[in-house]
């Protein structure tokens, strides 16, 4: 996959560390990133949480907050990824959680509803994703590749 291949050069070029922290694509992106001939220069690895006691436990994500916000929210998104970044060592960490489907929607958050998070440094954030009509393949490969322009932004902004 390019995408992946320009976030492994441009993590090389910069010498920066990378993760990633995976729930509805369950390791697509680390899948796609350790592709890439390299990449064990600068991927540290991963964590797929697709069960919130694994957010909990390895990522450190908030109880309360997966209460009262729900596994899909832009609040654990960037939580997963600060978990990430720490628990792999790394100076920049990708996180995705979201609603592949064909179940689990609601009319607040529908299939397709995705949350990408991103943590560098002392920062976290995250970004809303709508892939709706999509279908569950799609959604995880949609959601994956966002996932990597995100991480090649972070990067570029490194």
């Amino acid at each position: 996959m390019k995408k992946a291949k320009r976030v492994i050069k441009a993590a090389q070029e910069k010498g920066l560390k990378l993760s990633v922290a995976e729930s509805c694509t369950g390791g697509m992106v680390g899948a796609a990133l350790s592709s890439v001939s390299g990449a064990s220069s600068v991927f540290m690895g991963g964590i797929i949480s697709y069960d919130n006691k694994v957010k909990i436990n390895l990522l450190k994500v908030s109880k309360t907050d997966l209460a009262k916000y729900g596994a899909v929210s832009k609040s654990v998104a960037k939580q997963m990824a600060i978990g990430a970044k720490k628990a792999c060592g790394a100076d920049i960490a990708v996180s995705i959680t979201g609603i592949a489907g064909p179940t689990g929607g609601s009319v607040e958050k529908p299939v397709g509803t995705v949350w990408i998070g991103i943590a560098n440094h002392n920062n976290s954030q995250a970004k809303l994703f709508k892939f709706e009509d999509a279908g569950r393949k799609k959604i995880r490969k949609n959601a994956t590749k966002a996932a990597l322009d995100l991480l090649f932004e972070a990067l570029e902004k490194a």
